[in-house]
């Protein structure tokens, strides 16, 4: 299965994406996760992220198209992926079909994980990262073990990110409300989109993904 997640900040992807990509057996593809890798091996693309992450820049989108691209076509995900934080808009959107396309594949299924807006600004207030994985926790309800060190590694001390602090959160959400959102609408008309609500604990929004994922009846978004 290939299968896209999409959802605002905050709303729990990685956490989710992680269970649901180890109960398929198949990868999580995350931006954050081809950026480092490709950067640390200096691969040709990675340099040219490098050049513009250095430099302040966003990573252009003919730049992540290819990461995705060569991470996609690795021997473990050529039978099906999970995809986080990519595509991040529709032209993005547009190409993941057309790269997959070449192969003869398609997008499976897009999960729409979501939440109201409030809820999730409380969320990212309370999000600790470890700086080494960058994965997330959450003092809402997705700590780690002893509630100070990444589960994945024990030695490093989570840390508040720079950008979770409310002013900053309410321009990531204008971003996204600008950018990513018109995704949903994207997926809406190809019949690949599956909406889910993101509140409850950790557990409880898992199920429902692999509901949904199982093609349960589609939720309903609402405010």
């Amino acid at each position: 299965m290939r299968l896209v997640l999409l959802g605002p900040p905050g709303v729990g992807k990685g956490t989710q994406g992680r269970r649901l990509a180890a109960a398929l057996g198949r990868p999580l593809i995350s931006t954050g996760e081809i950026l480092r890798e490709a950067v640390a091996h200096g691969t040709p693309l990675g340099l040219e992220a490098r050049r513009q992450m250095d430099a302040g820049r966003l990573v252009a989108d003919d730049v992540m198209i290819g990461l995705v691209r060569e991470r996609t076509s690795e021997a473990d995900a050529r039978e099906g992926f999970v995809l986080d934080g990519f595509p991040r808009t529709v032209s993005q959107a547009e190409a993941l079909d057309g790269l997959l396309a070449e192969r003869g594949q398609r997008v499976d299924m897009v999960l729409y994980l979501w939440v109201g807006e409030q809820d999730l600004v409380r969320r990212l207030s309370g999000r600790l990262e470890c700086p080494v994985c960058k994965r997330a926790y959450n003092a809402a309800g997705a700590m780690p073990r002893d509630g100070v060190h990444c589960d994945d590694h024990p030695g490093t001390e989570l840390r508040t990110r720079a950008d979770d602090v409310e002013d900053v959160v309410r321009q990531r959400f204008e971003e996204y409300r600008t950018k990513t959102a018109p995704l949903v609408d994207y997926y809406t008309a190809t019949g690949q989109l599956r909406s889910v609500l993101g509140r409850g604990s950790v557990d409880e929004v898992y199920e429902a993904l692999r509901r949904a994922a199982g093609r349960d009846p589609q939720a309903t978004p609402t405010t």
